[in-house]
């Protein structure tokens, strides 16, 4: 797990409730698929810095290879990401 920033949403034709996001890593940048969308406009999870779970196999959903996963807590099915201040360096590791 590591800490990362959402610097780019874009919609996905004919998905209500995920978005192609890009994430920071400090040293990378990577494709993910975040879900949530029906509950969350683009410009509110931009420039946000979450926890991301970064060691698993890419994964497509709706078509787009997914290269992380962002954490989450979910309550009644709207997910609230896992934060840190914007004072930890992206890319650190969460222990």
């Amino acid at each position: 797990m590591r800490v990362a920033k959402v610097i780019e949403i874009e919609k996905i034709p004919g998905k209500s409730k995920i978005v192609k996001g890009v994430i920071d890593l400090g040293d990378e940048k990577r494709d993910v698929i975040i879900g949530g969308a029906e509950y969350y406009l683009p410009e509110e999870l931009v420039g946000k810095t979450v926890i991301a779970l970064v060691n698993l196999e890419p994964r497509k959903i709706g078509g787009i290879e997914s290269g992380a996963m962002l954490l989450a807590a979910d309550l009644n099915d709207k997910p609230f990401w896992l934060t840190v201040t914007d004072d930890v360096t992206l890319g650190t590791k969460i222990k």
